[in-house]
């Protein structure tokens, strides 16, 4: 990924990925495209859905470049401020006019779902009969609420999530680049905070630089920056979840509150270094892989709390459980309260 816009604007605006070359995460879309556009067989309509910050409209703009499109033949739409049937309208009697100097005209409609009824009623006549220089590409966080009338009418690619191991070289890469250095622990987390977005990532990144002043970044500055509870928070509560010590637990959990942690970032990670442990109860060769995504007070404590009670599968679908329901919860961190007293008092053994 190459530095195209200036100094002052947002990391992920900087190192966008140009080409599909530079793409990361997407192997399975990138294939497809290239290959649509060295036999020179395009579709005419492309539906684009997945997750924030996965890369729709970075591939849009990629496809676009890749068929010669200039940008006085690209056309941007956001249509949650313009998803009515007027601006479809629009849409329509400019389709028809051929391109200033490219050899399509190519419209990217984001947000293509909030798009009113009437709207796509008479969005679907012009991409039924398109005329051959138009192009569409509409990029969808919600697939499903796109009619089927239109996905049917399109080639339809569905963009997944970055595992976390791609997100942390992504964010180790463009750190380098800036001329910073990140130790794997503090990428891990990182890329654990982004939730399978590139975007979320280097904007959580771009906080974490503003603030270092040796260029040499460490967990303890993502959890600064990102509100993440602090890694002592985290293992105090883990080492008393696995010594079914509820009091300690549930005290630990309250002293995070204090700290204004949010409840579903707490358990998130907990569930992240609870796996862990499991793990090396279980797997113990796979140590040194996972060594990787933890600090060296989180992976000493894991080896240390690996053989006792309280870890095994049980432990971690209880945790599991809480955060699906937090988001629903009265109180946001009742859930893991609830599921710590339930760990800490149960006397069945593992299944």
């Amino acid at each position: 990924m190459e530095k195209k816009e200036s100094r002052h604007a947002t990391l992920y605006r900087q190192y966008r990925p140009q080409s599909f070359n530079d793409a990361r995460g997407q192997e399975h879309i990138v294939k497809v495209l290239k290959a649509e556009i060295k036999n020179k067989k395009p579709a005419h309509a492309y539906l684009f859905s997945g997750g924030r910050g996965t890369g729709k409209t970075t591939f849009a703009r990629i496809l676009a470049r890749e068929l010669g499109v200039s940008d006085k033949d690209l056309y941007e739409i956001d249509a949650a401020s313009n998803n009515g049937v007027e601006h479809i309208r629009e849409l329509r009697e400019g389709v028809h006019v051929v391109p200033f100097e490219s050899p399509y005209k190519f419209y990217i409609v984001d947000e293509a779902h909030m798009l009113s009824k009437s709207a796509w009623n008479a969005f679907l006549k012009t991409l039924e009969e398109p005329p051959p220089h138009a192009m569409f590409v509409l990029a969808t966080t919600e697939r499903d609420k796109i009619p089927d009338t239109i996905q049917s009418r399109c080639e339809v690619y569905s963009f997944k999530q970055p595992t976390r191991e791609v997100l942390a070289d992504v964010i180790e890469s463009v750190a380098k680049k800036e001329g910073y250095s990140l130790e794997r622990s503090a990428s891990e987390l990182v890329a654990l905070l982004a939730d399978g977005s590139f975007r979320d990532g280097l904007s959580i990144l771009q906080k974490v630089l503003a603030i270092s002043d040796n260029k040499k970044i460490e967990i303890e500055e993502v959890e600064a920056v990102s509100g993440a509870p602090r890694g002592e928070v985290v293992r105090k509560i883990i080492s008393a979840v696995a010594k079914k010590n509820a009091e300690e637990a549930l005290n630990a959990i309250r002293g995070a509150i204090e700290e204004n942690v949010d409840a579903r970032m707490l358990t998130k990670l907990l569930i992240h270094r609870l796996r862990v442990v499991l793990l090396l109860r279980y797997a113990p060769g796979v140590a040194d892989t996972l060594g990787k995504e933890l600090s060296e007070a989180d992976l000493a404590l894991a080896k240390e709390i690996s053989k006792e009670p309280g870890v095994n599968s049980n432990t971690l679908r209880a945790i599991l459980d809480a955060y699906s329901i937090m988001a629903y919860a009265a109180v946001p961190h009742l859930p893991l309260e609830l599921a710590v007293v339930d760990i800490c008092t149960s006397t069945s053994r593992e299944a």
